[in-house]
């Protein structure tokens, strides 16, 4: 039977020269080598919350509208193309309840049981994707970015197993997407 070996972080209770040894080894090198990772970590996490930028697989939109407007006028562009919102999210709130202000950050889960039943049909593995997320994001300007990641990309791993039809699925998906995120945006 493995047990976890918690033991090595705890002093023993009789410290013999090799042991204690053995804990100012593990002390310093966790000192040492710890603090540069953690060093760089804080050093690029600037870089981490720059804008969102195009990437394989994804569909990003700069908008001239305020973040709250485009909000509004997704979640509206999801009703008007007969889709469910299906999860709401984001740190913005509870990050002010805590006393910190964030720009404004929401993601949308979007999708329709239609949808999930054919899904569920070609591929059980396949569900974990949905729903599929629109991501509303506050630049430091104020205007706000659609972002989403095309239900191709997001359901392309599941084809080998699920076969053709998933691909037609994700397809008709791409271009529910794309007539939300343009409606939304104009």
């Amino acid at each position: 039977m493995f047990q976890f070996p918690l033991r090595i972080f705890r002093r023993p209770s009789a410290v013999t020269p090799r042991a204690s040894t053995r804990l100012r080894l593990r002390r310093g090198h966790l000192g040492r080598c710890g603090a540069i990772p953690l060093a760089l970590l804080l050093l690029a996490t600037p870089a981490l919350a720059s804008g969102l930028e195009p990437r394989p697989g994804w569909s990003v939109h700069n908008s001239d509208k305020s973040y709250q407007t485009l909000l509004q006028d997704l979640k509206t562009a999801v009703r008007s193309a007969g889709m469910g919102l299906v999860t709401e999210a984001g740190p913005t709130g509870a990050a002010a309840a805590r006393g910190i202000s964030l720009p404004g950050n929401r993601v949308l889960g979007v999708f329709r049981n239609d949808f999930a039943v054919a899904v569920l049909g070609l591929s059980t593995a396949a569900m974990i994707e949905a729903p599929i997320r629109f991501y509303v994001t506050e630049g430091a300007d104020g205007r706000a970015t659609l972002a989403y990641k095309t239900p191709t990309h997001v359901f392309a791993p599941y084809v080998p197993e699920a076969g053709p039809e998933l691909t037609t699925i994700a397809t008709e998906l791409d271009r529910i997407f794309a007539e939300i995120a343009g409606t939304a945006l104009r």
